[in-house]
Formats: C-alpha cells, structure tokens, sequence
C-alpha cells in the first residue's frame, strides 16, 4: 500500500489526474494521451478494479476512507484525502459519490479479437453522447451482447460520465475501434455476421420478422441520437430492421431503442 496522504492545496502536482474533470474538450484529449481513465462511486472503483485495471491514485474525502478500506490496503496506489470543498476546486464539480480513483488504460483488443468468440455485438457509428454509450454499454452487458464495435468518430467509453452512467458496464463488455469506416464492417461480415441496421425506415423490417435470435451470429448497427445511421452504414448491411411503433411515436431515444433491440437479438440465449 502507497499510504494516506492529507492534501490540502488545491494546486498540488500530485493531483493533476483530476483537475478540470467537466472540461469535456480537455479530458477528452488528456485521458487517451495520458493513458488514464476516472472511476466515480465505490461500485464503480471496485468494478474497474476487478475487471483488471490497475490504479494510479485516488481521491477521497474523508468519511470515504472507511468504506474504501479494503480497497485501499489492496492497492498499490497512492490515496489523496481532501476536504470536499478542495475536491470541487480540484475537479470542477461536487463530488456527491465522495470517491474518485484514476485508472490505467490497457490496451485495446483489435476488432477480430472480440469477434472470435463472439455472436451478438452491438455496432455503433458516429454515437458521441456520452450518456448514450454508457447507457448502451450497461443494456448491452444486461441482455446477454457478447462485444461493442465501435466506428473512429465514437465517443470513449472510459469516459468518466459514459463509466458512470454504465454502472462499470463498459469494464465487462469488450470493445475495440474499426479503423475505416464503413469499410470495416467488411470484416465483420466475413466473421460470419449478419448486419442488421437499426432504423425507423419504412423500407425495414420488423425485428420480430427478422428474428435474429434464431441467427448464428449477427451484428446490430446503432446511429447517433437524431441523425441515425448515415447512408453509407445503410448500404453497408445486410437488412434494414425496426421496432414497431405505437401511437404515432416514429422513434426512440438510442439508448432505450438498443435496450429494446438487444432483447429481441439474445431473447432465447441462455444467460450466463
């Protein structure tokens, strides 16, 4: 164990992995180059930590330390302790959950690692919300997806509001990044799925109709909120698909339509 430290200097060097943690533009550029992700809330520091990741600091108040005990003594890492007064001047926020933990970033698999012993993955172009990938991420862990693929222009995953909104989700679900776009989806096909397009087209069929639990190996192609899929992803799958809709509704938010989606796709599939 690295030890408890006392931190109360807002400026302290020893805590740059959290400072202006809402300055979107700013992490975003930082975490992937710096190698580093942030945990928030004792659910999901413990969740990082079991999927493997290993940890760089923490970040506590006090009445956190108890709780983390264990946590704490298992890691060699050291462990800020700050009033929370300092943890919003440090990171830009109330930090409600009262713990943070910066996270080190593996590698990630190539696209026909996560395939090769895949049957149902989720494929998503052009998604940069990121409360919609987090929210995917945790439908996708609870109804039984097997990989998430995603297209260059996604948002990350380990992004602290996408880990969060997951419930840890995205550390149980492998991913990886297709390179071209949407010329990877090739690749894909030639594993052995079938791409179905996610879209409230009149030309699609329903997923009822479809019936893609009954298919070997498929692959659900989801758009960003609004725009959906481009023309370009269209034209690249097998079959357009959608949920029947009610009332006039033409659509749902992506993230409630994938939730939807990943049952009918495993509905059927013995559930670990």
């Amino acid at each position: 164990m690295a030890g408890i430290i006392t931190v109360d200097d807002p400026d302290d060097p020893r805590l740059h992995d959290y400072t202006g943690l809402t300055d979107v533009e700013l992490r975003r550029r930082r975490e992937p180059a710096e190698g580093l992700f942030i945990a928030e809330g004792e659910k999901v520091i413990r969740r990082a930590g079991e999927a493997g990741y290993a940890m760089r600091s923490m970040l506590l108040s006090a009445k956190w330390v108890d709780s983390m005990r264990d946590v704490i003594d298992r890691a060699d890492a050291p462990v800020y302790v700050v009033e929370p007064a300092l943890a919003e001047q440090v990171t830009g926020y109330h930090v409600h959950r009262g713990a943070l933990a910066s996270m080190q970033r593996a590698p990630l698999p190539s696209a026909p690692d996560v395939l090769r012993t895949a049957r149902r993955v989720v494929v998503m172009e052009s998604v940069n919300d990121h409360t919609n990938i987090g929210a995917i991420f945790r439908s996708a862990a609870a109804l039984g997806m097997d990989a998430v693929l995603l297209s260059p222009d996604c948002a990350d995953p380990l992004y602290r509001r996408s880990v969060k909104v997951s419930m840890g989700a995205v550390f149980s679900v492998p991913y990886a990044r297709l390179d071209i776009w949407p010329q990877g989806l090739e690749a894909v096909r030639e594993a052995g799925f079938r791409l179905l397009a996610l879209t409230p087209g009149e030309n699609a069929r329903s997923l009822d109709e479809v019936a893609p639990h009954r298919m070997e190996r498929v692959a659900l192609m989801l758009g960003a909120e609004g725009a959906g899929l481009s023309r370009r992803a269209l034209a690249a799958a097998d079959e357009p698909v959608r949920i029947p809709m009610s009332h006039g509704v033409d659509s749902l938010n992506v993230g409630a339509a994938a939730a939807v989606a990943f049952y009918a796709v495993a509905t059927g599939r013995p559930q670990e």
